[in-house]
């Protein structure tokens, strides 16, 4: 077992997650690690993993959504009027932001030529980038119209960098590994390198793409409000908090996959699933966990283990009062296939402290 640095926080992480960590821990390049609280298996790298690295960058330990992350928009809407109109609002989201594999029909104007990018992202980009712009997913990702304690409105979004993060994560794990195919391990880039240094750029790229699909959807999402009531966003405080990059801190590369960076006052939002909702969390800046907090719940089952064993009774049952897709096709995003994120929140209370929990009232799914 490695004797490098490391700290893991929560218990009964799955062993299979665990074997990944450590693996992790052996390479020769690390040099501390922390486990979150939500970990479990992932690609390479268990979902819920932090790394610091000297002079590489792993393709791999950022994953194929890269920045995928949360934004939380407090607003002034009146929480009375959006709850009468719950469906209908339901309803226009959808027509107005395209999930799952749907795209935009048209380019989405953005302001992006100043952005350092490689000649790949670069020819992938205007062949079909612009036209996913403002698009939701699937999977895990969602829109949330939510409430606070003190039932002030929030449009919460859980999304990431779409096809383009994927398509650069697949590139670039080539590249790593010298391989015509993407494989998934420990295999580093030089940050040195003319290899590594485009891999910063474009993945820096893909966090501003990223943010920039968020705040497209978020600016969808008012529209619709403002048709059921007079209310604004309070775009000062938008809180913006990825989960899928690496990031330079002094001489360290610090790898987070499936994890919030949570610097000393630094503000950050948590999902725990469509029952639960979110909590906007303040980092306590946690040098053991790497300046980092977990990103979520964190799944007990895989999709299809969820499909197979939930029943639709139970789902439909936990998710009364509020209104979204309960279907067979969101099963596999039920509650009970997620860790209780109370007790997750439990195991970080030296990571982050609990500013608002943010209820749902209408959540979006692709």
């Amino acid at each position: 077992m490695t004797c490098k640095p490391h700290r893991i926080f929560g218990e009964n992480i799955e062993k299979t997650a665990l074997e990944q960590f450590y693996s992790a821990l052996e390479q020769d390049f690390v040099v501390r690690g922390a486990l979150m609280p939500d970990a479990h298996t992932g690609y390479a790298l268990p979902i819920g993993a932090v790394m610091a690295t000297r002079d590489v960058v792993i393709p791999a330990w950022v994953g194929y959504d890269i920045g995928c992350g949360m934004c939380g928009l407090p607003t002034t809407f009146n929480v009375d009027r959006i709850e009468q109109s719950a469906r209908d609002i339901f309803r226009q989201i959808y027509a107005a932001v395209p999930v799952g594999f749907e795209h935009n029909r048209h380019d989405v104007p953005w302001d992006y030529q100043h952005l350092p990018r490689s000649e790949t992202l670069d020819r992938y980009f205007r062949r079909k980038g612009l036209r996913q712009l403002g698009t939701l997913g699937s999977g895990n990702h969602f829109i949330e119209i939510a409430c606070d304690e003190s039932r002030r409105v929030w449009i919460v979004i859980h999304s990431g960098s779409r096809n383009l993060g994927h398509s650069m994560a697949t590139h670039y794990m080539k590249v790593a590994s010298n391989s015509k195919q993407a494989r998934e391990g420990h295999y580093s880039l030089s940050v040195n390198s003319s290899q590594g240094k485009a891999y910063i750029d474009d993945m820096n790229f893909c966090l501003e793409f990223a943010l920039a699909n968020r705040r497209e959807m978020l600016r969808r999402v008012l529209q619709v409000l403002q048709r059921f009531d007079r209310g604004e966003a309070i775009w000062d405080k938008l809180i913006n908090r990825n989960h899928n990059h690496a990031q330079q801190r002094g001489q360290w590369w610090i790898h987070r996959k499936g994890a919030t960076h949570a610097e000393k006052g630094m503000a950050g939002i948590i999902p725990g699933n469509m029952r639960d909702g979110s909590f906007v969390v303040e980092g306590l800046g946690s040098a053991e966990a790497l300046w980092s907090s977990s990103h979520g719940a964190g799944r007990t089952m895989g999709r299809n283990q969820a499909k197979r064993q939930l029943e639709m009774k139970d789902f439909k049952s936990t998710m009364q009062g509020v209104m979204a897709r309960v279907e067979k096709s969101t099963l596999d995003e039920a509650p009970m296939a997620y860790k209780d994120i109370f007790t997750v929140l439990d195991y970080q209370e030296d990571l982050v402290q609990v500013r608002h929990h943010l209820k749902p009232l209408v959540n979006i799914k692709g």
